[in-house]
């Protein structure tokens, strides 16, 4: 745009601007912003990692205590690194954690026998139950990074919702 056209346009805005009451002798009236809105509660939160890529997990599950660690996965076809939290509310057992080293979504479909491949958020994602009842659900979040979340029968439900929560940075 030109400099007479950008002069126009500048003269048109004032005319519109003082025919709709908002000339230049008038202080605008001041436009107050609210806050973003906070959220209803901070979730801390945990992080495991593959190399670079960290993978942050709630630190707490409600109405459920933290019981220690793992460092395997049975179901798994072949040798990977495995890093991941436990949880338990009597027999009942939720587990969290990440599995190292499957780069590609072809190496990621066979990683497990017998799960049925599907897409969480846009990625390859397995599920898969044990014979002892165990629910799996794993996402392969970048190459060398999936992300692993399971439960006992009578916390199930909570699968979704705990990923969910799972961010990486």
């Amino acid at each position: 745009m030109g400099a007479s056209m950008r002069r126009l346009a500048a003269v048109l805005l004032m005319f519109a601007l003082t025919a709709c009451g908002g000339g230049a002798d008038e202080a605008p009236e001041p436009q107050a912003t609210p806050p973003p809105p906070k959220p209803a509660f901070t979730r801390a939160t945990t992080a495991l990692s593959c190399g670079a890529t960290k993978v942050r997990i709630p630190a707490t599950i409600p109405g459920i205590d933290r019981a220690g660690s793992f460092a395997r996965l049975d179901s798994l076809q072949r040798p990977l690194r495995v890093r991941g939290l436990i949880w338990s509310d009597d027999d009942e057992r939720v587990y969290v954690g990440v599995v190292c080293g499957v780069r590609t979504a072809e190496q990621f479909a066979t990683v497990v026998a017998r799960s049925a491949l599907t897409v969480y958020r846009g990625r390859p994602a397995l599920h898969w139950t044990t014979r002892t009842g165990l629910r799996n659900f794993m996402w392969l979040e970048r190459p060398g990074t999936a992300v692993y979340v399971a439960a006992t029968p009578g916390l199930a439900t909570e699968i979704r919702s705990i990923a969910a929560d799972i961010t990486t940075g």
